[in-house]
């Protein structure tokens, strides 16, 4: 089968193609031949070496596709059932090894490219709306990068809870995106001090209070504008880095800010039980079948072009999802 291989850190270059056998079949787990395959920040931050992993490595974490071959000891699954996955490694591949508590059955009617663009972005918003903050009616939200993938998806769950969302953009196109979405605009691309002047846009967006929540998957360079832009009691949830992990700060300016709270949140710790797994991807998968979650695939790469998919999230060059397709 042909994967992508990384055998030393770099830039996207470090990813190549390479010919290798298939997995084996395997007692108490599945193969899936890849339809789609999702592209992540997290992928970038193993192929760079921010996220240290044993070489030479696969990357790649969420797909979707249909079952080759069941293993011994697996009940619930079958041949040709259609599933995703949202963070099983190796997945930059023709076919993928999986355990059975990995995998979501796709219904019928959810294409299975739409699945792999829903997986880790649609789980993850609706852990942060359900779960982290759950968002109640009548609240003000701040979505960060409100016109990517998780971005996109987060403005619109909590627009169907009632919520207001401001949403943070960096051009005229993905304006337009968030604003289909359900989001007030706040453009920062022409913000020289975010730390200031992002926080003064959303006062004055909110009678001069703030909001209840902040979402935000960017990092370094949002993170001081975002805590700043709290109510007293507000709530920042920290859940992705793509600018760059946050250095360490004084939790005395949580105080000062208003006793707030902030987390770093992880999905796999949202996925903890069986239960928990079969609510979300059943209110996540209900919620694009019925037609009133709109998944973007914004970007498909060939699974050999994995390195221009790689330079085009890592540019801020791309909208909604970026897919692979083997």
């Amino acid at each position: 089968m042909r994967a992508i291989q990384i055998s030393a850190t770099g830039g996207p270059e470090a990813l190549t193609v390479v010919d290798m056998p298939e997995p084996t079949p395997e007692p108490g787990r599945v193969l899936v031949r890849s339809a789609a395959i999702g592209v992540n920040f997290i992928d970038t931050y193993h192929r760079s070496g921010a996220y240290p992993v044993p070489l030479p490595y696969v990357p790649g974490r969420e797909g979707a596709g249909v079952v080759t071959h069941v293993g011994e000891d697996v009940d619930g699954v079958e041949v040709g059932d259609r599933v995703a996955w949202p963070f099983s490694p190796g997945s930059y591949a023709e076919v993928v090894s999986l355990a059975p508590h990995e995998i979501h059955r796709v219904p019928d009617g959810v294409p299975l490219e739409t699945a792999a663009a829903a997986m880790l972005q649609g789980l993850t918003a609706h852990y942060l709306v359900t779960s982290v903050h759950p968002v109640k009616a009548g609240e003000t939200v701040l979505v960060h990068a409100a016109a990517g993938g998780v971005g996109l998806l987060l403005t619109q769950m909590t627009r169907a809870r009632g919520a207001r969302v401001l949403g943070t953009v960096s051009t005229d196109a993905k304006a337009e995106l968030a604003r289909e979405a359900g989001a007030e605009v706040i453009r920062y691309d022409a913000m020289v001090d975010l730390a200031t002047e992002l926080p003064t846009a959303v006062r004055a967006l909110t009678d001069g209070e703030g909001v209840h929540a902040v979402y935000d998957g960017v990092g370094a360079t949002t993170f001081d504008g975002s805590l700043a832009s709290l109510r007293p009691r507000g709530m920042m949830a920290l859940f992705g880095a793509a600018s760059g992990p946050v250095p360490p700060f004084d939790l005395q300016r949580l105080n000062a800010g208003g006793s707030l709270f902030i987390t770093r949140p992880s999905l796999g710790h949202f996925l903890a039980t069986a239960e928990e797994r079969a609510w979300r991807g059943s209110e996540l998968f209900g919620a694009i079948r019925d037609g009133s979650l709109n998944v973007r695939v914004g970007a498909t790469y060939p699974l050999e072009e994995a390195a221009a998919a790689h330079t085009a999230l890592e540019g801020r060059a791309t909208t909604g999802k970026v897919l692979l397709l083997p």
